[in-house]
């Protein structure tokens, strides 16, 4: 399954256009590789998502298309989360 597929069917991402678009600013990695929206995921991948001020690592466990919303946490396991802050520098 496509990577911005795959955020969208597990809920992780409300739509697929926005993975599309995270995926295009390089901001979504799968084992340590900045990916293109149509990478294929594989079980046991470990995803990282960096959106807003957050950074998500997943590990994929189902590639499955499920529709009900119950089932979709049932794809990924959390490895971590952290926030990230945007230091500026000022002359």
């Amino acid at each position: 399954m496509r990577i911005d597929k795959y955020l969208k069917v597990s809920r992780i991402l409300k739509r697929r256009t926005i993975s599309k678009e995270l995926a295009d600013n390089e901001r979504i990695e799968i084992n340590g590789r900045i990916v293109k929206p149509s990478h294929e995921v594989c079980i046991g991948d470990i995803v990282g998502i960096t959106f807003g001020n957050r950074k998500l690592e997943i590990k994929v466990l189902s590639t499955q298309e499920v529709k009900k919303k119950q089932e979709a946490s049932d794809l990924y396991e959390i490895i971590s989360e952290t926030k990230v802050s945007h230091i500026e520098e000022t002359e």
